[in-house]
């Protein structure tokens, strides 16, 4: 059971790192209208560090490499937004086409790029490390301390798209694009019904949905012994629908 535990800390500390700037970013995402944002800056980003797989051997220099694509996405995804308003999602969603097209075929003559591919898409939460969730971590901090001292900051373009590029490429490395996108839509989703009874109640559900999602994914996959991503993102699915499917609290009226 130690070992049980042991094994399972850092995964599940590092789903609740993602979850502390997804679930906030992921409200924006809602807000905003732009839900293949997220897809498309992810796919950039994974782009980003399968190109760099080339020539940068270390973990760091391939995350640079895909926080750079990711900022970039972002100004192209921002000035679409601005310019096209109304077609700012099909714009969106060709980007992600695009990214998706030149990552496959950027590792096409790779023996090894199918692997590559996949573990961008799918991700190995499972065996996360330390050291590499320290880029994650130190960026979250930040982050949170900008928010925390000015809440209206995920308001304003200029600090959301930048924040939501660096934060999104950082994590697709460790997650994989479908896990991250699913952290930021599934618990924004199920907080969304509770707009009306607060932000800290919508936020707390957000945060409670996706911490039951990773842990029961994660529990999952070691027991089915099956990959970790995809358990946890199938998860979160549910545990966004059970949140979903439960009818909020009214308070009880009171008597005469």
């Amino acid at each position: 059971m130690n070992e049980l535990a042991t094994l399972l800390a850092l995964p599940l500390f590092a789903g609740l790192l993602v979850l502390l700037t997804h679930a906030p970013l992921g409200e924006q995402v809602l807000s905003r209208g732009i839900v293949f944002i997220d897809l498309a800056v992810a796919q950039l980003a994974a782009l980003g560090v399968l190109t760099a797989s080339g020539w940068a051997a270390d973990q760091p220099g391939r995350w640079w490499a895909g926080t750079l694509s990711a900022l970039a996405g972002s100004v192209l995804v921002a000035g679409m937004a601005r310019r096209w308003p109304h077609r700012r999602e099909a714009l969106i969603g060709l980007v992600y086409v695009g990214g998706a097209a030149l990552a496959i075929l950027w590792v096409s003559a790779d023996p090894h790029g199918a692997q590559k591919l996949r573990l961008l898409l799918a991700g190995d939460i499972l065996w996360v490390t330390a050291p590499a969730l320290t880029p994650l971590a130190v960026a979250t901090a930040l982050c949170m301390i900008a928010w925390r001292w000015r809440p209206s900051l995920l308001r304003d373009d200029r600090a959301f798209y930048p924040c939501f590029a660096l934060l999104v490429s950082l994590s697709v490395p460790l997650m994989g694009l479908y896990l991250v996108f699913t952290t930021l839509i599934v618990p924004a989703l199920a907080a969304a019904r509770l707009a009306g009874k607060g932000r800290l109640q919508a936020r707390l559900i957000a945060m409670g949905v996706g911490a039951g999602g990773y842990a029961a994914g994660l529990g999952a996959s070691l027991w089915l012994d099956l990959p970790s991503g995809p358990c946890i993102v199938l998860a979160l699915m549910l545990c966004g629908l059970a949140a979903c499917l439960v009818k909020p609290r009214t308070a009880a009226p009171l008597s005469a």
